[in-house]
């Protein structure tokens, strides 16, 4: 296990190296800059707020210090410390540097603000996707070739096929327009987080029905499962105890591509629940070619998905001691 955690933490390395690289290269290649608009500035001005910014320097420096302090002062001072030695700014020193939008705000403080709602709202989605679809799938598959298995497969089919954001749609139409039980937008009560959990976890709760049926089967048809009911155990400790602990297995297999779809998805439905999240941030950088937010929230997704899979092979060689992880016994 100790090897394959430290095998993964320099391939974290690697990754985050590779996204930073491409990252800032492919937003300097896109026509524009942050500071372009309807009306032009002067040249005077143009010049002082690439000054300000560093947008000044060569790519090769903007690279390795780009989100560096803004009071370096230039030549030996600035790229080189006090004692000569080579200074390397930004990302390397977790300084992120400041938002070229967001006016007396780093892009550490804008993070620190709205991941923890980003946050709230993927693990609320989550919570009752995992809740949702576990129950229907091991009742599907308990009950298989009956009604309740009929429609859970059914509906689990239509929850794949609609797009989250059509789900948020129709839920405010329902709850919010038809109804006024709950609010269309915002952010502040635990009332606003109803209809974004739903609409961003529905299309997961299907997946992981449709997961949970089909491991369900294939442990359920098993010779210890038959041992088990042939003593005469009840049905009930036979499916808690005996099976669903192997049935399970290809649910967990599923959460570190779940985590990353949630964060992705949460980018649409923060934007239309209006919710001042980590994803709203990430496409407002985006589109106003903020370079050291749109690094910073590219960056944290990054180290997000590569956590939760980490974490996501850890569990299920708890669960199933037999499996080898990559990097074991070498």
């Amino acid at each position: 296990m100790a090897r394959f955690l430290l095998r993964r933490l320099a391939w974290f390395a690697i990754t985050l190296w590779v996204v930073m690289s491409l990252s800032f290269a492919l937003m300097r290649a896109v026509p524009g800059g942050p500071f372009d608009g309807e009306r032009r500035l002067s040249a005077a001005i143009e010049r002082n707020v690439a000054q300000r910014y560093h947008l000044d320097w060569p790519l090769w420096r903007q690279y390795l210090q780009y989100t560096g302090p803004l009071n370096l002062d230039e030549g030996r001072a600035g790229f080189l410390g006090g004692n000569g030695t080579r200074r390397f700014g930004g990302l390397l020193t977790g300084d992120l540097g400041p938002s070229f939008k967001h006016r007396d705000y780093t892009v550490n403080q804008i993070i620190a603000e709205s991941l923890p709602i980003s946050m709230a709202l993927g693990i609320a989605a989550m919570a009752w996707a995992l809740a949702l679809g576990l129950g229907a799938g091991v009742l599907s598959a308990v009950r298989r070739g009956g009604k309740i298995d009929v429609g859970v497969r059914l509906i689990a089919t239509l929850g794949i096929a609609v797009p989250n954001f059509v789900v948020a749609s129709l839920l405010i139409l329902v709850f919010s327009f038809g109804a006024g039980l709950l609010p269309v937008a915002g952010w502040g009560s635990a009332r606003h987080l109803v209809l974004p959990a739903l609409a961003l976890g529905a299309p997961f709760a299907a997946h992981i029905a449709r997961l949970a049926r089909t491991g369900m089967l294939e442990v359920l048809s098993q010779d210890h499962i038959r041992t088990a009911r042939a003593k005469g155990l009840p049905e009930r400790i036979v499916v808690l105890r005996h099976a669903l602990r192997g049935g399970v297995l290809p649910v967990v297999s599923y959460l570190g591509p779940a985590a990353a779809g949630i964060l992705t998805g949460s980018l649409v439905i923060e934007r239309i629940f209006a919710i001042p999240g980590t994803g709203t941030h990430f496409v407002n950088s985006a589109l106003g070619r903020d370079y050291t937010l749109a690094m910073g929230v590219t960056l944290l997704y990054t180290a997000l998905v590569y956590t939760l899979n980490t974490a996501v092979d850890v569990i299920y060689r708890l669960l199933d001691p037999r499996i080898e992880l990559g990097g074991e016994g070498r």
